[in-house]
């Protein structure tokens, strides 16, 4: 049974870092897109990163316009540990923030963008921006 548990997430000030992980079970990680979504309270789930092995040694990363350049995704094979490496964080940056994986989804297309295309979710962790 797949499964995706979120953890790192908690409150920091503006321009702070935190690094989220996802530990993956149950199921193939280099077959699956996988994205990390956030959603703010009252606003649509929106992907800011996604991760694909392409092949041994070889991945590819896409990120939001509204995150590239602060946020890092990266995967820690052995441990089946997706991560999220996110500094210089903004009040806009607050959310929920999930894991997920698409197996047959696309990276390079976009359509990680869209949650409904996603198979697999964990439950999520906050992460809050004080100024």
């Amino acid at each position: 049974q797949a499964q995706l548990v979120e953890s790192g997430g908690g409150s920091v000030q503006v321009g702070g870092s935190l690094r989220l992980s996802c530990a993956a079970s149950g199921f193939i990680v280099s077959d699956n897109c996988l994205v990390w979504f956030r959603q703010a309270e009252g606003k649509e789930r929106e992907g800011v990163a996604s991760f694909h092995v392409v092949a041994v040694g070889s991945h590819s990363q896409y990120y939001s316009d509204s995150v590239k350049g602060r946020f890092n995704i990266s995967i820690d094979n052995a441990r089946k540990t997706l991560y999220l490496e996110m500094n210089n964080l903004k009040p806009e940056d607050a959310a929920m923030y999930y894991c997920s994986a698409g197996p047959g989804v696309d990276c390079a297309s976009g359509t990680w963008r869209n949650a409904a295309r996603m198979a697999y979710w964990g439950k999520g962790t906050l992460v809050t921006v004080s100024s």
